[in-house]
């Protein structure tokens, strides 16, 4: 286990959280790549991010899905095309406005986020376990309101329970 962490006395200014926030995310892009080594001949990090976009909001169109991920939607419709070359995702009418095309995940592309995400999951449990306990519930607080003010809901718990009532791919199945 790790030895609690003394914060230094500007640890609540802008610029400790930035940094700290930066050398955490340069960690999890690492557990990331990690994760998706099994299947990166198929799936690049920001087609993954599609994947999981689709599967956690459910049937999306293109603007709203290039809006999620901040791209440009003729670079979302091309990541979609090689998705749905890889039999990840597909394409289908909407049924609420027939002149409307909805992307969805396929049963193998869920598959696909199912897989990197437990590999996630153990990788970063690996490393929550060496952080002393009583550090864990502040580090969960900071990070649900890093999570909160960036707009990205919560992933489902271990048991793959989604963290809201309805889910978010009912909630937001017609966006």
């Amino acid at each position: 286990m790790v030895e609690p962490v003394k914060c230094p006395e500007d640890a609540e200014g802008v610029d400790a959280v930035t940094r700290a926030v930066l050398t955490a995310s340069r960690l999890l892009v690492a557990v990331s790549a990690r994760s998706l080594a099994e299947v990166e001949e198929r799936v690049t990090l920001p087609q993954f991010r599609m994947l999981v976009v689709l599967s956690t909001r459910g049937a999306t169109k293109l603007v709203t899905l290039a809006e999620h991920l901040q791209v440009a939607p003729s670079t979302a419709m091309r990541m979609v095309d090689r998705l749905i070359t890889a039999g990840l995702a597909d394409r289908r009418v909407n049924p609420r406005n027939r002149r409307e095309t909805l992307l969805q995940v396929t049963d193998e592309g869920r598959r696909t986020v199912e897989t990197v995400t437990a590999r996630r999951r153990e990788e970063v449990t690996a490393i929550v376990e060496r952080i002393d306990p009583g550090q864990r519930g502040a580090l969960v607080a900071a990070l649900t309101a890093f999570n909160e003010a960036g707009g990205e809901p919560p992933v489902p718990d271990a048991d793959g329970r989604e963290p809201h009532p309805l889910g978010w791919a009912e909630a937001t199945a017609g966006a």
